[in-house]
């Protein structure tokens, strides 16, 4: 029979967000296993561009430290939301729904994009994150060319 491992998973979720809701990388580092299976469902072509850096596949506790180091430099602070709609846990593994409001930093553009997160935990760390996201409304935001959008 399988162990359940809800609550553990849940209560580390639940911990994950509210450092990432504080903004201290290497805080939000400390829940990653070394050897964390972290993927972005981006176009391979465009990982690691100069626009977006933080969007690639990472492995390692400094590896996430420094995405979320990439991805506050390059957006407006005090123009970001996140509202997480629903957290579901099944065992070790959980997936938070929501939707991210950002602001380009290079470029002014406001962007909205829905996301879904799939996480897996285990002894109280992250071992897989997989993002799934409107990666058009990033990608759109960080073009250069138009100006600022109007987007609230």
């Amino acid at each position: 029979m399988q162990a359940d491992h809800t609550p553990s998973t849940r209560a580390t979720v639940q911990e994950l967000l509210g450092r990432i809701g504080r903004g201290d990388p290497d805080r939000i580092a400390e829940l990653y296993a070394d050897g964390c299976d972290w993927r972005l469902d981006w176009p391979q072509e465009e990982h690691g561009r100069a626009a977006t850096p933080w969007i690639r596949h990472r492995s390692t506790r400094a590896d996430a430290a420094a995405h979320y180091r990439e991805l506050a430099a390059h957006h407006v602070p005090e123009k970001a939301d996140t509202s997480v709609e629903h957290v579901l846990v099944d065992g070790e593994d959980a997936v938070v729904l929501g939707v991210i409001r950002q602001t380009a930093a290079p470029t002014g553009r406001a962007y909205t994009a829905r996301f879904a997160l799939h996480l897996t935990v285990r002894d109280g760390l992250v071992v897989r994150h997989h993002v799934y996201e409107d990666s058009l409304a990033v990608a759109r935001a960080f073009a250069p060319g138009a100006g600022p959008s109007r987007q609230p």
